[in-house]
């Protein structure tokens, strides 16, 4: 058997289990990643769909697994082209029997996996996609009817926390080494993407590169040699430098790291250091990525409509100038202002600045949510569609809140931010 793997967001070699079904009885296994030119073009807001911060971060990914796949002597293929167009010669060239690849339900994602299963070459191939991007798995939750997720995430977690299992992580042994080949492609730059070369800002609250082994690396220095884990609910909201939380969205997001991972990571961790409020609350927060996308799964694309998930209707408004004072840090709230020129700066923002200055956005000046979703999805690092369009819509009032709340910005920035140390550390950039 000859098996292609199509990486998406599963950039990792460890507990992958499309890899691990492709590495089972097979002659030859060769990777493969598109950078797919329509994940760089301009939207008509004038902003990239993927910005410079994501995509350097994506490549120090790729080049990463490019060199733990060859450990494993698996070829790794990487172009900047369009799927359509790669996969087909591929399989011909490979005489490739299947192909397996993360499971995806989003539109972009659909419409691609569809324009290939369309091909003519391309329909005698196998077809396996997996589920591979939750803690918990759709086979184990307690609602096997997508339909019957509950909309209040609170269920949700306590039902799922009493019946569904956590699976053990997978992992693949060494393909024989004389099927190895050195693939002549080289991986392209940043200018090659159309995008701008850059330095990492020295204020970013997020120093670290992209890649599987910096995951791992960020797992053993935030929980086993800091012991970071052991005060995490009560600093997760901090907003100045890199202890402040675990900051792995960014590896979750590309899938340099799997969600079971830090689950079992953690276990270890209250099994050998300490087991207390704090540890499960990164538990916590994994379940309410899960939730983001079972959410998704249930609604579909209504995540990306106006009304969102509760067909709510406001009086949205959207003022071109108002969105570049958003973007540009030039609000009456110094708060907001200084969250997103940390974002523009930096390509990261902390958890509890993005629930102000979306707050912000949506509620103080009820402007379309959709325009800073789409802002946010071309700056932020650790993008993923799921959480992201979640959030927003949670934040808008019209997803999974069932309070509709509205923050109080200054309020805010007094708990938060007490001394103003934030504040000065941003507005004066």
């Amino acid at each position: 058997m000859n098996n292609l793997v199509w990486f998406r967001n599963d950039l990792r070699v460890n507990d992958n289990n499309s890899l691990f079904q492709a590495c089972e009885n097979a002659k030859n296994v060769i990777g493969l990643y598109c950078l797919d030119p329509r994940q760089f073009e301009t939207n008509k807001s004038g902003f990239k769909k993927t910005e410079k911060f994501r995509a350097k971060f994506l490549l120090e990914t790729l080049r990463e697994l490019k060199n733990n796949l060859a450990l494993k002597n698996i070829p790794f293929y990487v172009f900047h082209d369009l799927p359509e167009n790669i996969i087909p010669d591929l399989v011909s060239k490979h005489q490739i029997d299947s192909i397996f690849l993360q499971k995806e339900w989003t539109p972009d994602e659909v419409k691609i996996n569809t324009n290939l299963q369309e091909l003519q070459n391309l329909k005698s191939v196998n077809w396996i996609e997996t589920f591979d991007q939750f803690l918990f798995h759709p086979s184990d939750i307690p609602y096997q009817d997508f339909n019957k997720i509950p909309e209040i995430f609170t269920e949700f977690r306590k039902k799922c926390e009493k019946e569904s299992k956590n699976r053990s992580c997978v992992s693949i042994e060494q393909i024989p080494s004389e099927n190895f080949f050195e693939t002549s492609n080289i991986l392209p730059s940043l200018e090659d993407l159309g995008l701008e070369s850059f330095k990492l800002h020295k204020k970013s609250a997020f120093p670290f590169r992209g890649g599987e082994n910096q995951a791992l690396k960020r797992v053993e220095n935030y929980f086993f040699e800091t012991e970071n884990l052991s005060e995490y609910k009560k600093t997760r909201n901090g907003l100045i430098g890199e202890s402040y939380s675990s900051k792995l969205s960014a590896w979750l997001a590309n899938g340099s790291i799997s969600a079971r991972t830090i689950y079992w990571q953690v276990q270890e961790y209250e099994n050998q250091i300490c087991k207390n409020e704090n540890t499960y609350w990164l538990i916590f927060e994994l379940i309410w990525r899960d939730y983001f996308k079972y959410i998704s799964l249930k609604h579909g694309d209504k995540i990306f409509k106006l009304d969102g998930i509760l067909q709510k209707q406001y009086e949205w408004k959207l003022n071109d100038k108002a969105f570049r004072q958003w973007i540009n840090g030039n609000t009456k709230e110094p708060f907001v202002n200084a969250n997103m020129i940390e974002l523009q700066n930096t390509g990261f923002m902390s958890n509890r600045g993005r629930q102000n200055v979306a707050s912000f956005w949506a509620k103080e000046w009820e402007q379309d949510w959709r325009f800073a979703a789409a802002y946010f999805e071309s700056m932020l690092i650790d993008y993923d569609v799921h959480s992201n369009y979640g959030n927003w819509i949670y934040n808008a009032g019209v997803g999974n809140d069932p309070r509709d709340r509205k923050f109080n910005i200054k309020r805010q920035a007094e708990m938060y931010d007490g001394k103003g140390e934030f504040q000065k550390l941003w507005l004066n950039v």
